[in-house]
């Protein structure tokens, strides 16, 4: 979340930010609760001490009459004090509430606009796929080759689900281990997550568990619920935890299945592949300071790119617009690959990543130590290596021949043991 303080003595950037992401929230009402807990503190805080004073009064030698009223005041302290904490509470407890609904600030830079339309493309490599047939999608190859079967897994887990068969289970998992391979090279630290969380970490992450609207599967009476990504049990892996200055940055990589109930997502950009309740990914997550959040969100979106050149998958960049941000984003990279069977061919994404700066942290309290002995937060931020079912569309689609088979790229040969993949 924003610091309650710059909320109040920042009131007309904030309500633009909020305006600028088509967000619900008030800020005018999280300034006066933060005022108004302020005094209720201040008050409590000198009746506290009054308090003090009078048990320190009721040492000394006294007469009968002044001792009674040091009493009786004493017990009027002690009523007006429980008042002020019930309302100190209660006023923290509203003001935290109506805080959390406040989306980060966005970077100046990024495009305001209220959807991925209003994204802008600040890179491509590549030039989009042209074939001297009439390609397939992935859905028509997948059962043409029997790789991948939506049919039998619509009726066994309902829709959105599917079944990796054949030669697609080594090609996903030949993804994970290119990915991996990639970011080990560089330094990130290596984790297979739970695939579950705590309610209060998908809070703290910025991930709303409940209601209609929610992308979230809970588990019942659990108190948990099935992640979306790991950015959630990375991102919650140091909560409430003070990291040591010297090893910042810390550069985290995790494998975990990933399960979203895309509550409304129907038609062509959801169809097959795409947009799915159960998916593999690779997520790259890293804890870092301030003065070097902008620096690692580069590095993060080159790691991206440096996937998918590899992969030989033409691609574009976007700066994604303040309304097609997630609250607790600051800005945001999107790596859109081609995909010659959406639509008869386009740009559809495959990663993204996300400077948050501060605002997970505060939410889950991971600090580092300053020079100077004072605790301050750390910034925290995301980014998809590897989407296993949107990747596998990428070089399905792409690398598509027109005898209806499918040639490996060379970069996954040596983890796939075969070069194409074939009917029979």
């Amino acid at each position: 979340m924003l610091d309650y303080k710059y909320i109040r003595d920042n009131l007309e950037a904030v309500r633009k930010n909020i305006a600028d992401r088509y967000m619900k929230a008030d800020a005018d009402l999280v300034a006066r609760l933060y005022d108004e807990r302020n005094a209720a503190l201040k008050t409590l805080e000198e009746e506290r001490k009054k308090r003090n004073d009078n048990a320190s009064a009721m040492k000394a030698k006294l007469e009968p009459d002044a001792r009674q009223r040091l009493i009786d005041e004493g017990k009027a302290l002690k009523a007006r004090i429980e008042v002020l904490e019930k309302k100190a509470t209660d006023l923290e407890s509203r003001l935290e509430e109506e805080a959390r609904r406040i989306p980060n600030m966005a970077h100046p830079s990024a495009p305001v606009g209220k959807e991925d339309k209003d994204n802008l493309e600040v890179k491509r490599v590549g030039v989009p796929t042209k074939f001297d047939f009439s390609p397939k999608d992935h859905v028509q190859l997948g059962a043409d080759l029997d790789i991948i079967d939506f049919d039998t897994a619509t009726r066994v887990s309902g829709t959105k689900f599917y079944y990796l068969k054949n030669e697609a289970v080594i090609l996903e998992l030949a993804l994970v281990r290119y990915a991996l391979d990639i970011l080990m090279k560089k330094g990130f630290t290596l984790f297979t997550t739970p695939d579950v969380a705590k309610t209060e970490i998908f809070e703290g992450i910025g991930f709303n568990p409940r209601g209609e609207e929610s992308n979230v599967y809970t588990v019942e009476g659990e108190g948990t619920c099935l992640i979306g990504t790991a950015e959630i049990t990375l991102g919650g892996y140091y909560s409430g935890a003070i990291i040591d200055k010297a090893k910042l940055p810390l550069r985290l990589a995790g494998l975990s299945h990933c399960f979203r109930r895309e509550a409304g997502a129907a038609g062509q950009f959801s169809k097959g592949l795409y947009r799915v309740h159960q998916f593999t990914k690779v997520e790259m997550f890293s804890y870092c300071l301030p003065e070097d959040s902008d620096r690692i969100h580069e590095e993060l979106r080159e790691i991206e790119e440096e996937i998918f050149t590899g992969l030989g998958i033409p691609f574009r960049v976007v700066d994604t617009c303040t309304g097609d941000l997630g609250a607790p984003a600051y800005r945001k990279w999107d790596l859109e690959a081609w995909m010659p069977g959406r639509n008869g061919g386009e740009w559809g994404e495959v990663t993204s990543t996300s400077n948050c700066t501060d605002y997970q942290a505060r939410r889950l309290n991971v600090k580092y130590k300053d020079e100077d002995g004072k605790n301050r937060f750390v910034h925290m931020l995301n980014g998809t290596a590897i989407a296993c079912s949107r990747g596998l569309i990428a070089v399905i689609e792409n690398f598509q021949r027109s005898d209806g088979s499918i040639a490996i790229p060379a970069a996954l040969v040596p983890y796939c043991g075969f070069t194409e993949i074939r009917r029979g």
